[in-house]
């Protein structure tokens, strides 16, 4: 185990944990009025619910994949006749087809938000940041997808797997020793991940917390179409 390795992969996460949380909750009781995610929609809408829609569908279901990769214990995957290989193998095609929706859409949102004028102009440094943030870390994902194709033995799946689960349990010296032998491009790939959430709370990501999911259970509506009185 060296310095650095202890430093951004055995500490740096615990540190963000509390910044996340905090922030969130900070943020919440103090700047209620900036949490919304800002759309920009009326500002330049030319193509811009599909890329929304590719955006948010790759996001949510890469979100879900690495959730279920990284926190769910091997043991398990194995109990349901899931083999390490095998779950390597469906993390590769499922993360590629949602990965390069997510890259489409993100390319399409990026460009404008750097090249159109209007937007630019109502933009933040943080609404930037972030954006090109995620870029550049789906970018590094998809970098994994060929190097993962070179080893099917599943053995960095289960090293990633064992850091976050000895990390969840606060066991950060034995969790770094499993970052220690594993290729650079997942070391890389963990970093900018966590940093995400060192700035979630600084950003408009904050709105994931307010999705509105009680709209799936609310009863329909029923609209009526108002009819002027007849005057007789």
């Amino acid at each position: 185990m060296n310095f650095m390795d202890m430093l951004l992969y055995g500490i740096y996460p615990y540190l963000v944990t509390v910044v996340f949380f905090l922030g969130c909750i900070i943020r919440y009781d103090r700047e209620q009025y900036t949490w919304k995610a800002q759309s920009s929609q009326m500002l330049h809408n030319k193509n811009f619910r599909i890329a929304s829609i590719l955006f948010h569908i790759g996001i949510i279901m890469i979100f879900f994949g690495h959730f279920a990769g990284l926190f769910l214990p091997w043991e398990i995957w194995e109990f349901l006749g899931v083999s390490l290989q095998t779950k390597q193998l469906i993390a590769i095609g499922v993360g590629g087809v949602f990965g390069v929706l997510c890259f489409i859409g993100l390319t399409m949102l990026v460009w404008r938000r750097l090249f159109n004028d209007r937007v630019r102009a109502t933009s933040s440094t943080m609404d930037t940041l972030i954006l090109l943030l995620l870029y550049w870390q789906l970018i590094l994902g998809l970098l994994t997808l060929p190097v993962s194709t070179g080893h099917m033995d599943g053995e960095a799946m289960k090293s990633l797997m064992s850091w976050s689960r000895y990390l969840l349990t606060f066991r950060p010296a034995e969790a770094v020793e499993f970052m220690a032998d594993i290729h650079w491009i997942y070391k890389a790939h963990v970093f900018w991940g966590v940093t995400i959430f060192l700035l979630f709370p600084f950003s408009r990501l904050v709105h994931i917390w307010s999705v509105p999911i009680k709209y799936l259970a609310r009863p329909y509506q029923i609209v009526r179409r108002r009819f002027r009185a007849t005057v007789k």
